[in-house]
């Protein structure tokens, strides 16, 4: 990719909603059949890449997008579990994987967040994530129902 036309990642706005939600719809399952079968990957949109989800999430302030020749390429989200601060998608359009879009993306999430730890969580059958997150120094803390439960530090400049 050339440089000069990297993706900018930035805050999703409202009207992005339309659009994330069919990068949803389009990655998804394609990414997710094969780990866990086609009904469950269609659950996983219809119950996260709703309208009403990511509208809400991004009215938050949650939702951060990776944007490349007016498209989206990339969608981050965060989100609070109890206590934690959890980045729970993180997707790049499978075309622009390995580009530095997913540290991005993490970076841009962990922005928003005021703790020490950031989690993340991911399918165990996902090994490709696993080892995109063990490079990115998250570190497992635990399995739980399938998931794979990661954290790291947060370092402040």
């Amino acid at each position: 990719m050339d440089a000069t036309r990297d993706p900018v990642v930035r805050d999703a706005r409202l009207d992005d909603v339309a659009t994330i939600r069919r990068f949803g719809e389009v990655h998804v399952p394609a990414h997710y059949t094969p780990l866990i079968g086609d009904e469950a990957a269609r659950t996983q949109v219809a119950t996260y890449w709703n309208d009403e989800r990511i509208s809400s999430a991004v009215a938050h302030g949650l939702v951060v997008v990776a944007e490349h020749e007016g498209r989206i390429v990339g969608v981050g989200q965060r989100g609070r579990r109890d206590d934690d601060h959890v980045i729970y998608k993180l997707y790049v359009a499978p075309e622009l994987r390995g580009r530095g879009i997913g540290p991005r993306l993490i970076d841009a999430l962990s922005a928003h967040i005021d703790a020490d730890v950031v989690h993340i969580e991911h399918f165990a059958e996902n090994v490709r994530a696993g080892a995109f997150y063990e490079r990115e120094g998250f570190t497992v803390e635990r399995v739980e129902d399938g998931i794979v439960w990661r954290s790291r530090p947060l370092t402040r400049p």
